[in-house]
């Protein structure tokens, strides 16, 4: 009965020696993959910010630059449909991999990051334009809608039905706050124009006479004059058709291939497939 104790005593003490020594290489492993994690999410994070904002940039260009270009014609129609095709890929591969809800919002704010680095550095510090001229365009409120469609449906094609029309339709009014200001119109010199053409008219930018234009002109001002609600609701049908497409590219990223690797054969760790035991 004393030598089973005593070996139970033995064994017990160097149980606890073991784990006493492999917990410091256990919690180094787990600090070391945290650190890692972090690294990755945030090279993730300005890669996205650089390659949506260049995207952002080549698509919508003068419509997100200027106040008086952000008119309720082309500035409400294109600006939605080129917005949503990197927030549906994030979407498709963060829901396919990890069934996290955040592609479109985590998208929005990296091109929002990367925009205000651009206006603050290149257009206003680096050029002299005021931020009353080149402010960027709100996009989170669409996101967060889409986002939370996908979290509650669980489905992609609720989320590009409802969601990615959601994203079209919110855009105009999530802008409308900062936007209703340039939109008041005014008589200079004998002509009705609106504030931020004024604006324009004070900073005069390169490739003139193209960037003297007047918002509020167009063939959708022969619709009664609702041109923001039939920008707006096409924008949104739009934005459903894109949301699927850029849903199926981000899908196609998100595969994993598994290929054989002849390494392993020519170093014998995996026999060819024409040998016998």
């Amino acid at each position: 009965m004393t030598t089973t104790m005593e070996y139970r005593d033995r064994r017990a003490g160097s149980d606890a020696a073991v784990t006493g020594t492999q917990l410091p290489a256990k919690v180094a492993a787990a600090r070391a993959s945290r650190a890692f994690d972090l690294v990755i999410a945030v090279i993730a994070f300005f890669t996205i910010a650089g390659t949506f904002h260049l995207h952002f940039m080549l698509l919508a260009g003068d419509w997100d630059f200027w106040v008086d270009w952000k008119d309720r014609q082309f500035w409400a129609t294109l600006t939605p449909i080129v917005a949503i095709m990197f927030p549906a890929a994030a979407q498709a591969y963060l829901w396919e991999k990890f069934r996290l809800p955040i592609g479109a919002t985590l998208c929005i704010l990296a091109l929002m990051f990367g925009q205000w680095v651009d206006r603050i550095l290149g257009f206003h510090m680096w050029a002299g334009l005021p931020y009353s001229l080149i402010f960027p365009t709100l996009l989170l409120p669409g996101a967060l809608f889409m986002d939370s469609v996908l979290l509650l449906s669980r489905n992609f094609l609720a989320t590009a039905i409802i969601g990615a029309w959601g994203f079209g339709l919110l855009f105009y009014p999530g802008n409308w706050p900062m936007i209703a200001a340039y939109h008041i119109p005014v008589e200079h010199m004998g002509q009705v124009q609106s504030t931020g053409d004024m604006v324009g008219y004070v900073f005069t930018r390169s490739s003139t006479p193209e960037y003297l234009r007047f918002i509020e002109r167009g063939t959708l001002r022969t619709f009664g004059g609702h041109s923001a609600w039939i920008s707006a609701f096409f924008s949104a049908f739009v934005c459903m058709i894109m949301y699927l497409v850029w849903w199926y590219v981000g899908l196609f990223f998100a595969r994993t291939n598994w290929v054989e690797s002849p390494i392993a054969t020519y170093l014998g760790v995996k026999p060819k497939a024409n040998e016998t035991d």
